[in-house]
């Protein structure tokens, strides 16, 4: 039996919350680099993040996740890593991970290689090359 796809072909849309827009903003227009689309404040603002949509929402309180929200497959993860760090982006370092790599860079046993990082918010961010 061949299942329908009910999302399968559809776009996917990325939210991510924030407390403050003005840094939001800067950071990842400024910082990242995505294109801002429409700045529908006070609700969100929406970025294009490679054909995707990334609505950063505004929200009065916001207790980040612990782990990684949102995500990005980079062609040089050293050279993105540089980048960012050259940018004022600090990235995290977690015991037993990638707290040996100077980059804090991880190298998984699938070979990707993983960088973690945060918004102004304190959402997981993070850059892998597979």
């Amino acid at each position: 039996m061949t299942q329908r796809s009910i999302l399968g072909e559809c776009k996917l849309v990325a939210f991510v919350a924030t407390t403050d827009s003005v840094k939001a903003r800067a950071f990842y227009e400024g910082v990242l680099g995505l294109k801002l689309v429409e700045d529908q404040q006070p609700f969100a603002l929406v970025f294009d993040a490679n054909g995707t949509m990334l609505r950063v929402t505004a929200v009065r309180e916001h207790n980040p996740a612990s782990f990684t929200v949102l995500g990005w497959v980079v062609g040089s993860i050293e050279k993105t890593v540089e980048r960012l760090t050259a940018a004022g982006v600090e990235f995290q370092r977690y015991p037993g991970v990638n707290d040996g790599d100077p980059k804090g860079i991880w190298t998984a046993p699938s070979g990707a290689r993983i960088g973690w990082f945060k918004d102004p918010d304190q959402n997981v961010l993070s850059v892998t090359q597979f």
